[in-house]
């Protein structure tokens, strides 16, 4: 599958499942938000969170479109992950995000503001294989 491809595949859905891999193999899934930008889907997530150990740790993934609970609604397509680290395209993430879920991420973002997180999240890069 190529990246246009992806984000073409994932243009519709609400939320897609994240599947990461711990060390021994075995598959995490997780429910995110995800926008699409520059031929990639980003999701963000808590710096110190489970998935964002697994993406540095290996960046082998699977997504597949879900419901907001993380039923999965459609087949797994194999992904690498990645962290983002460039500063300009991790807040071009933020405001596609804004864009797709408006009020809710606007709400997030202000949440974790208030409590001091914003600054530690994490945004993830997903790409075709």
């Amino acid at each position: 599958m190529t990246d246009q491809a992806l984000t073409s595949t994932f243009a519709e859905a609400r939320y897609v499942s994240l599947a990461t891999f711990r060390r021994n193999g075995r598959e995490v899934r997780t429910p995110v938000w995800f926008c699409a930008l520059d031929d990639a889907l980003y999701c963000f997530s808590a710096g110190d969170a489970g998935k964002v150990k697994r993406v540095r740790a290996n960046g082998r993934g699977r997504i597949a479109r879900c419901s907001m609970n993380g039923t999965i609604e459609d087949e797994w397509h194999e992904v690498k992950t990645s962290i983002v680290t460039d500063a300009s395209l991790v807040e071009a993430v933020y405001l596609g995000l804004r864009v797709v879920y408006g009020w809710q991420m606007y709400a997030t973002d202000l949440l974790s503001k208030l409590s001091g997180r914003y600054k530690k999240r994490v945004v993830i890069k997903i790409e075709a294989i």
